[in-house]
């Protein structure tokens, strides 16, 4: 075969670190608004089920825009898809900063819609990316996907890294506000015009199931297949743990452990980073689900010691485990839905990120808010009633179908929680033992979802021994002269 030509290459490498720039400016955004969650309770007095529901709109929205566009990319192409990402980014930035402006006319209800349609703003700008970057990653390395798709996935924890590093800088001097929080969430822009740079005006490739001529409704035919609704349903507990927890970490260690929290999912984050590129060599040892498999097992062990974690080493060890057990999930899950159904093209892998962030936007971060809330409550109203009616918040909450419950008020248990332990009155100590039960019941419980999914694969794995071994699909003829596809001399 004859190499193409080196301009075919250049654009082949400059779409993979645009849509690898997408999944930073998502990352940032991400941690930036972890490490703000803080500053939005005692500015605005949200309860933590509040701020669930809010950081829950910045990830269920991201699953509404990939099940919608996936469905357009084989047929609006990829190009146009990329300039709504780009506008839809530019408008959560400009909601978000009313905010403060809001809350002083209005108050606190309009504040927090306000926050809640910025943030489904991020997540509808971040779903479009991800609707075109997973089949374009297939489509230009079809022989290498799930390791190309792991090494694209690590720019989410990249993201992750910067936005938390810079968080931790700009938030905290000792006792002094840096930069305060429009400022620091204004940072996520600057890869969002980086990859408007790289992408706009390139010639984008068809989808392999486009060029394989596959007709839309053999891709919806596709959603039949019992093992691929297995795996849809696998992807949402992954959602649940990986985008839910990594939602709350720095809160929760934050509140747990006494310490800056956002450091631990910069470390977390660093340890995804450095691991994802190293998927290619461990999927041709022990197979995709086999990674899984073992991920699941270290995510649980992970959970359930920084659950019980205090300070120290310990707290370094479990989320060391923790950090190895999330690195594989997300990349690897749509490595094996786009090797074993490449006849639904986007659209499969559309709707494998949709039930992630689905699942971790109204169950994960809401449920993991929720559990703090209920915990909290049932802490302090047990030990101190009279204390529980000075610090609980107006209103009950709920979810799903548990039972309602009143959280504590944000504004008032931050003060607490902001300061050190030798200077907490003797009526504060039980608010601040409470608000850290609920922390740690809350990964405690995550904890149990990991574990379910450690059966699921595992039932995955003995199923594909029984019918001969996992093996990748391929179709005949989706790789046309015009795509121009060949391996890179380096991953970026």
């Amino acid at each position: 075969m004859d190499a193409p030509p080196n301009n075919a290459v250049t654009g082949q490498r400059r779409l993979f670190l645009g849509s690898f720039i997408t999944l930073i400016a998502a990352g940032v955004g991400f941690a930036v608004r972890s490490g703000i969650l803080d500053d939005w309770g005692r500015e605005f007095g949200f309860t933590q089920t509040e701020l669930g529901a809010i950081t829950g709109s910045g990830l269920w929205g991201f699953g509404l825009a990939i099940v919608f566009f996936s469905s357009l990319a084989d047929r609006v192409g990829y190009g146009p898809l990329m300039v709504v990402a780009f506008v839809l980014h530019a408008i959560s930035a400009v909601l978000t900063l009313g905010a403060g402006f809001v809350f002083a006319h209005f108050g606190k209800e309009p504040t927090y819609w306000l926050l809640y349609l910025s943030m489904m703003m991020f997540a509808l700008a971040n779903g479009t990316c991800e609707a075109v970057i997973n089949p374009l990653t297939a489509t230009l390395y079809p022989k290498a996907k799930t390791h190309y798709l792991n090494i694209l996935h690590a720019g989410w924890p990249a993201g992750l890294i910067v936005g938390g590093v810079l968080s931790y800088f700009m938030a905290e001097q000792g006792e002094r506000v840096v930069v305060r929080w429009q400022t620091q969430w204004l940072i996520f822009l600057v890869p969002v015009v980086c990859y408007g740079w790289l992408m706009f005006g390139q010639k984008f490739p068809v989808s392999e199931a486009k060029a394989a001529g596959v007709p839309f409704g053999t891709m919806l035919r596709e959603f039949g297949q019992p093992l691929l609704l297995g795996l849809l349903v696998l992807h949402a507990l992954v959602g649940y743990v990986e985008l839910g927890t990594d939602s709350w970490i720095a809160n929760l260690m934050t509140n747990i452990a006494s310490m800056r929290g956002i450091l631990v999912l910069v470390y977390t984050s660093s340890i995804m980073f450095v691991l994802r590129f190293c998927a290619g060599p461990i999927v041709h040892k022990i197979s995709p689900l086999g990674l899984l498999f073992s991920c699941a097992t270290l995510a649980m062990i992970g959970l359930f010691w920084l659950g019980n974690s205090t300070a120290g080493v310990a707290v370094f060890l479990a989320a060391t485990i923790y950090g190895v057990g999330k690195t594989f999930f997300w990349p690897t899950m749509l490595g094996v839905v786009s090797e074993r159904f490449p006849k639904g093209g986007a659209l499969t892998l559309g709707a494998i990120g949709a039930a992630g962030v689905f699942s971790g936007g109204l169950l994960g971060t809401q449920g993991i808010g929720y559990i703090q809330d209920y915990y909290a409550a049932r802490q302090l109203s047990q030990e101190a009633a009279p204390l529980y009616q000075t610090y609980a918040a107006a209103g009950l909450k709920s979810f799903l179908f548990f039972p309602q419950t009143t959280g504590l008020d944000g504004a008032k248990v931050g003060r607490i929680m902001a300061k050190a332990e030798a200077d907490l009155t003797e009526e504060e100590k039980p608010v601040r033992t409470a608000v850290i039960y609920g922390g740690r019941m809350s990964l405690k419980w995550t904890g149990l979802v990991p574990l379910t999914m450690a059966v699921g694969y595992l039932l995955l794995i003995l199923y594909f021994r029984a019918v001969g071994g996992y093996k990748q699909v391929h179709l005949e003829g989706a790789l046309r002269s015009e795509v121009r596809i060949s391996p890179p001399t380096s991953d970026l």
